[in-house]
């Protein structure tokens, strides 16, 4: 029913759940505890966020939270088209800094794991986007954190092309990786 698919960082994931239509529609198991955990995901989401964005170029990150309240997040897009981007930010990884880009749709119907240790951020490629995530975490807003979406150290490309990205003015002046004193040890997650 679900197929996972590993990405160049082997810790975050591409779900891709089967979808089973008819003439009225269709089904769709977008996650299975049992069968996650036969896969080596073993995670328990405490809550579901839904986010939407109106404008092609929104983006949202790159956020994460730190211990004790570190956050797993399971994404998927089910309206337009985004590219969703997790960051490796454990000291001491051999993937520090390095990033996976997956592009999520409602047409794709992928989902991507972003483990505890990762930020995250996406960047909306059509107009009104509608953006779920479950997270394995509570939000907390005294251990949250997050990096600047331009910084050169990580250089993601967000295919924005001439569109003018549109940030909110709390992820404007998010500090660069360099300049965190927030991150994770590799060590706590082996």
């Amino acid at each position: 029913m679900i197929d996972i698919e590993e990405t160049a960082i082997p810790d975050v994931k591409i779900i891709r759940p089967k979808r089973f239509g008819d003439d009225r529609g269709f089904f769709s198991e977008v996650w299975n505890a049992k069968r996650m955990k036969e896969a080596g995901l073993d995670v328990s989401f405490v809550q579901d966020n839904h986010a939407f964005s109106a404008e092609k170029g929104t983006i949202r990150g790159l956020h994460y939270q730190t211990a004790p309240n570190a956050q797993g997040k399971l994404v998927r897009v089910t309206r337009g088209v985004a590219l969703d981007v997790a960051v490796d930010i454990r000291k001491g990884s051999p993937t520090f800094a390095k990033h996976v880009a997956v592009e999520l749709s409602a047409e794709n119907w992928a989902q991507l794991w972003v483990p505890p240790g990762f930020a995250h951020g996406y960047c909306t490629l059509s107009d009104n986007v509608e953006f779920l995530y479950k997270v394995t975490g509570d939000y907390s807003p005294e251990d949250e954190a997050g990096i600047l979406y331009n910084d050169p150290e990580i250089a993601v490309d967000w295919r924005l092309g001439a569109v003018a990205p549109i940030l909110s003015e709390k992820d404007k002046i998010l500090p660069r990786l360099a300049d965190q004193d927030k991150l994770f040890d590799y060590g706590d997650f082996r």
